[in-house]
């Protein structure tokens, strides 16, 4: 199994850490309120343990379950602190109305984390296109983006420990899409599916 830190106390830090203890994986909370992080860490159970905010994650793989414009920051606090570890974004740029992405390039907060990420560190684009109670309660598909295949290797055993399926997408620069596939989500949500309840996934056709 897989040892896991999550920055973020939020809703998604929650979910993936429940399902990553029921998958048998070693969590550490790490939090810029402490308190928060101690009682999350409580409340996932299954021996749970409390980081420092910006020392050295105790896990190898490194979840940043913040919010998008707080993921860039953090990653840069942290700095050497995160030296070879594996720093898995889950965020979604999206603008105040839900309709755009927040940045204007074709580039994604994945991209912009490898840009200040230290020498050693990979990252690694996934969850972004599942929906919390969909990741909670369902078996949804990750779709993974990163440019090393180790990286995204280890991220799909973890992925695999959940219960759920991991689908590579490609290189680093894939995140853009896999962002504008988040904010698809968001629209189909609103008019063609009309509820919450999915996610996207890849059907094979096999003779």
């Amino acid at each position: 199994m897989s040892s896991i830190s999550v920055i973020g106390t939020g809703n998604m830090a929650r979910t993936i850490g429940a399902r990553a203890i029921a998958g048998g994986n070693t969590v550490e909370v790490m939090g810029r309120d402490q308190s928060k992080a101690a009682d999350l860490a409580k409340a996932l159970g299954g021996g749970a343990t409390t980081g420092e905010w910006g020392a050295v994650p105790a896990g190898d793989i490194v979840i940043v379950a913040l919010l998008f414009d707080g993921v860039v920051p953090a990653v840069a606090r942290y700095g050497d602190a995160l030296a070879g570890k594996l720093i898995v974004d889950i965020s979604n740029p999206f603008n105040s109305t839900f309709d755009g992405l927040a940045h204007h390039e074709e580039t994604s907060i994945a991209q912009e984390v490898a840009k200040v990420a230290p020498a050693g560190a990979t990252v690694v684009k996934a969850f972004n296109t599942v929906f919390r109670d969909v990741l909670e309660n369902g078996r949804p598909d990750v779709f993974i983006a990163g440019d090393s295949a180790q990286a995204k290797a280890d991220v799909g055993v973890f992925v695999k420990s959940l219960g759920l399926r991991p689908l590579d997408v490609g290189d680093l620069k894939m995140a853009h899409w896999l962002e504008g596939a988040g904010l698809l989500t968001v629209g189909l949500a609103s008019h063609g599916v009309g509820h919450w309840d999915f996610a996207l996934g890849a059907t094979e056709f096999l003779d």
